[in-house]
Formats: structure tokens, sequence, C-alpha cells
């Protein structure tokens, strides 16, 4: 294909065309899509629960050669460790237990931020998974944390941060109510993530993806329970 653009041949749109459909790095395993970058804007992330040492080890050396950043999600700190040892440049972001691998750095976004709400201090986790993959995004990210219901004027004290925001990622558990709340304050699109902090009626996250998916305010979307990096991906897109 190269040979062919070089003689014109073919043309710069057929060639990007046949890549955007090729191929899959196939390493037994696993079937990593190498060119998801290509048509998604961004590369694929690992996901790390229910791999093993080598497997991920084997999957950041294949993703490095063809993706950046490299994300590894759900990473824990031991296995980071573990990690660490044998890929020097793999960083680690403890409370977002997200490992990442940058060979470029970004500049960020010069308009505007994705600004990152919490209900409680228990979301946090949650909260620093969407955060953290969106600055490693080249995104400029306030986070407005503990600015839960409970207390409205909390959340009502932040309202120009909210105004000025492009995009707003509301993490919140328990009854899920700051989603609608923050939705009527801002014209941002609102990207809700239901956490499972809850006592025995939240049904470990479902009574706050309810409330969110049945929000009386228009320009909510929600993502899957404690997705957080779901939902950064999802105002990555609406950023670009």
């Amino acid at each position: 294909m190269l040979q062919d653009l070089r003689q014109r041949r073919r043309s710069v749109a057929q060639v990007m065309q046949e890549l955007r459909q090729l191929p899959v790095d196939d390493v037994g395993f696993a079937k990593l899509d190498t060119h998801r970058g290509l048509r998604r804007g961004l590369p694929e992330a690992i996901y790390c629960n229910g791999k093993t040492l080598e497997q991920l080890s084997i999957l950041i050396d294949r993703l490095g050669r063809v993706a950046d950043p490299v994300l590894l999600t759900r990473l824990t700190a031991a296995r980071y460790a573990q990690l660490g040892r044998r890929h020097p440049r793999l960083r680690y972001a403890a409370e977002a237990r997200l490992g990442y691998l940058t060979l470029r750095r970004r500049r960020p976004l010069r308009r505007g931020r994705v600004v990152v709400v919490t209900g409680g201090t228990a979301d946090g986790p949650v909260a620093e998974e969407a955060a953290a993959t969106l600055e490693i995004l080249g995104h400029r990210v306030t986070r407005l944390l503990d600015v839960g219901v409970a207390g409205v004027h909390r959340v009502l004290a932040h309202q120009r941060a909210l105004q000025g925001a492009r995009v707003v990622i509301v993490v919140a558990g328990m009854e899920g109510a700051l989603a609608s709340v923050v939705a009527g304050l801002t014209a941002a699109p609102i990207v809700a993530v239901p956490t499972s902090v809850g006592y025995g009626a939240s049904f470990r996250g479902i009574a706050p993806l309810l409330t969110m998916l049945n929000s009386c305010a228009p320009g909510v979307g929600v993502v899957n329970i404690d997705n957080g990096f779901g939902a950064a991906y999802l105002a990555h897109l609406i950023r670009r």
C-alpha cells in the first residue's frame, strides 16, 4: 500500500480507508485491535482484572508499538510494582488505579475544561479514574469533590465553574440525584456515572443508575456503574 501511495497508484484517502479495516495482532490469549486509534481516535485500553502478570507484560509490549498512550485500567498497586520492574517507563495514578505509558507530551486543549463532580468522598476512586484519564489525553480538568445533594449549597457555590465547562462528569452513588441537579445548572452535556457506594437499597449502584437514567433534566447521558474510564472516553469524544 505504501509503495502504491508513493507511486500514486492509490490516493491517501484510499490507503487510509484500507488501514481502518486492518488488522488484529493475535497474541494467542488476546487479539489486539491495533488500529482502533485510526478508527476511533483513541487506542485500545488494557483492562487488568483477570489477567496474569505475564499477559499484561506482553500486552504492554505489543500495544506500545502502535498505541499512544497505553492505558491500563483497574491496575492494583501490587501489580504495578511488579510491572514497573519490567517496564520502567510505566507510570501509575494510585487513586485512579490507572497505569499509563505515553510516548509524547500532549498539550492541553486551549479552550474550555472538563469538570468532574462527586457526590461524596467515597466516589473519589471512580472520579479520579475519569479525571486522570482525561489529563493523560490532554484535557484540562477541574475537580469539584464532595458536593452532593445532602448539602445542595455545596454544588450551588460552584455554578461559575459548571457554567464554563465544555463537558461535566457527575460521579455519585446513594440515590444518584446529583446528576439531575448539575444538569439544571449548566448548558454543558452531562456524563453521569453511578457508583456502587451506598447502603443495601442502593443495590451496589443499581439505584443511582436508575435515577440517572430517569433524570428529569435533558442532556444527561449515563455510563455503567463505577465506569470512570468509560465516562472519560465519552467526554473526550464529545470534546473532539
